[in-house]
C-alpha cells in the first residue's frame, strides 16, 4: 500500500487527501487566471514541459488510466472537505495547469482509502478503504516516539468502484490489513500487500480476486510492488530487520505499526521466482516503478541526505548500476509513474507550494 508524509520519511499513506462524499463535476479552466505554471530545474533533465495538476493539500499515488488519459490518486485537501485520505480521479487534458480543475470523487468519503489503480476498461477504480470499520477516520500513530511510523490498518480491505463512486465489489476480505494493489499492464493479474499470515508480504491474485498466491516469505515489510511493462516481473520495496531489529519490527506490527526508515528495492517473477535485491544504498529507496524498456527503476530515496527527510527521484538498472539523479528541486519528491506509452512520468512533489506543506502532482514529458 503503500503508502503516506511529510517529515523524514514523509511518504506513503498519509500525505494523501480525503474527499467528500459529494460528487462534483469538472471545471474547466477559461482564462489566464486560473492557470498557473511551472518548470522543473535546468539539473532536471529528463523532464521537459512540466505542467501541475493538483493545487492543494497532500495529493500522491497518482496512477494512468490504460488510455493514458486520465489518473486515479489519493488527496486529503481540505478544499474538497475532507478530514483525511480519499480516492479521487481526474482528466489530465482538463487538469494541467488549472487551478479551478475540480477532480471526481470515487470513495464514499468514509474511513480512510489508500491505493486506487484502474482495472482494464479504465472505467472502474480498485482502492483500499477502512470505511466498513467506521465512517471516521482512523487513529493516526503517536507521534512523540521519537520514530517515524506510518499506520498498517487491520481494517483495510480492496474494493472495486466505478469512476462515479458506486461501490461494485469487495474484491478481497480477510483478516488484517489489505491494500497497495496494482494491475498488470497485461490486466490479468493483481499484486497487493497483506498481513494475512502475520508479516506484511506480497501476494498475486487473478483480476477477478480468485486464485491468490502468496510470493514473499521473509520477515519484513514487503509492499509498494508493480510490474514491469511485459507484466512478467514485479518491483517493490522491502524492509529486511535483522538482530535486535526483528524485534522492534515485531512489537512494532503486533500494534498495527512500522517504521518505514530503511527499505531496499527487490525484484522477481510474477511467480516469486528469481528475487533479487537491486539497491544497497542505505535509508529509504521506495516508491519503484519500471522504465519503459523495463531495464530500468525510477524510485524515491534519500540515501543521499544528510536531513533525512530530502527525497529525490533516482534511476537505476535493473541489475543495480548506473545509478542516477532524476529530481533536484524541493526536498520530496516520490511516487513516480510513467505513462502506458513510455512518453510521460507523473509524480508527487512538494515544489511550487508557495512555502506551504502542500504535497501536489505533477506531469511531464519524459526525455532520453
Amino acid at each position: 500500500m503503500k503508502r503516506v508524509f511529510l517529515y523524514l520519511s514523509l511518504f506513503i499513506v498519509n500525505f494523501i487527501y480525503a474527499q467528500s462524499a459529494e460528487k462534483a463535476a469538472p471545471i474547466l479552466a477559461s482564462n489566464d487566471e486560473q492557470q498557473a505554471s511551472v518548470s522543473s530545474s535546468a539539473n532536471e533533465s529528463h523532464l521537459v514541459n512540466m505542467k501541475q495538476l493538483t493545487f492543494g493539500g497532500d495529493n500522491a499515488e497518482a496512477y494512468f488510466s490504460f488510455d493514458g488519459k486520465k489518473l486515479s490518486f489519493q488527496t486529503n485537501n481540505p478544499g474538497f472537505g475532507l478530514k483525511c485520505d480519499q480516492i479521487y480521479y481526474m482528466v489530465i487534458d482538463e487538469a494541467e495547469d488549472n487551478k479551478i480543475y475540480q477532480p471526481m470523487p470515487v470513495s464514499n468519503g468514509e474511513g480512510r482509502t489508500t491505493c486506487a489503480f484502474y482495472l482494464p476498461g479504465d472505467k472502474k477504480i480498485l482502492y483500499a478503504s477502512t470505511f466498513k470499520n467506521g465512517k471516521e477516520c482512523p487513529v493516526e500513530p503517536p507521534k512523540n516516539t521519537g520514530k517515524y511510523l506510518w499506520p498498517i490498518y487491520s481494517s483495510f480491505d480492496i474494493y472495486i468502484s466505478d469512476e462515479h463512486g458506486k461501490l461494485l465489489k469487495q474484491l478481497v476480505n480477510s483478516p488484517g490489513y489489505d491494500a497497495e494493489a496494482t494491475v498488470s499492464p497485461k490486466g490479468d493479474k493483481i499484486v497487493f500487500t497483506s498481513t494475512r499470515n502475520g508479516d506484511l508480504d506480497l501476494y498475486i491474485m487473478d483480476i477477478d480476486g480468485k486464485n491468490v498466491k502468496q510470493l514473499t516469505h521473509d520477515l519484513g515489510y514487503d509492499g509498494g510492488a508493480f510490474f514491469s511493462p511485459d507484466g512478467t516481473k514485479l518491483v517493490f520495496r522491502a524492509s529486511r530487520p535483522q538482530g535486535k531489529d526483528t524485534v522492534e519490527y515485531k512489537e512494532l506490527l503486533a500494534q498495527g505499526l512500522v517504521a518505514p526508515v530503511n527499505m531496499e528495492l527487490f525484484t522477481m517473477n510474477v511467480d516469486g521466482s528469481n528475487m533479487k535485491q537491486i539497491t544497497h544504498l542505505g535509508k529509504a529507496n521506495w516508491a519503484p516503478f519500471y522504465h519503459p524498456s523495463g531495464k530500468k527503476i525510477i524510485f524515491s530515496s534519500n540515501h543521499h541526505s544528510q536531513k533525512g527527510y530530502d527525497f529525490q527521484l533516482w534511476m537505476i538498472n535493473e541489475d543495480g548500476s548506473g545509478l542516477e539523479q532524476i529530481t533536484t528541486e524541493s526536498n520530496f519528491n516520490a511516487f513516480p509513474m510513467f505513462s502506458p506509452d513510455g512518453k510521460k512520468l507523473v509524480f508527487s512533489s512538494n515544489r511550487n507550494n508557495g512555502g506551504t506543506h502542500d504535497t501536489n502532482l505533477f506531469i511531464a514529458d519524459w526525455k532520453e
